[in-house]
């Protein structure tokens, strides 16, 4: 275990922000908002290495340089010490981004949450609106 712990450092970092589709290019998203996913969370990406059957690390304590309100990072381990990578489907960084991206709207914990705030959005809308009378 003591051995891993300096390997970490030279992991691929991944930011949640990254695959957001809500930021902008200039705030730090990757990838094409039409292939990034909304508001992901460093726990809906580990969970996407651990199927896609990649070593990761998530560092709750991290936080984005450009936007530092944005807490956490995962790093991943692409390919190892000899350098074969860990899974042979995914070769670089923007590969891994895309298929995470891919992965986080099906997550389970995301579709969970979803599926009651879409019955609770049909509400009544109080308050008339428009313009007072003079």
């Amino acid at each position: 275990m003591d051995g891993e712990i300096p390997n970490i450092k030279r992991w691929v970092v991944l930011y949640p922000i990254y695959i957001n589709s809500k930021k902008t290019i200039a705030e730090g998203r990757r990838i094409g908002v039409s292939k990034a996913c909304e508001n992901p969370t460093c726990a809906e990406i580990g969970d996407c290495c651990s199927h896609l059957k990649l070593p990761f690390a998530i560092e709750i304590d991290k936080a984005y340089p450009r936007d530092f309100m944005q807490r956490g990072r995962v790093r991943v381990l692409l390919k190892k010490e000899d350098g074969t990578l860990s899974n042979p489907a995914i070769t670089s960084r923007k590969q891994l981004m895309l298929r995470i991206a891919e992965l986080v709207p099906r997550h389970p914990g995301r579709t969970k949450k979803q599926e009651p705030a879409s019955s609770s959005t049909a509400g009544p809308s109080k308050g008339k609106g428009g313009r007072k009378k003079k």
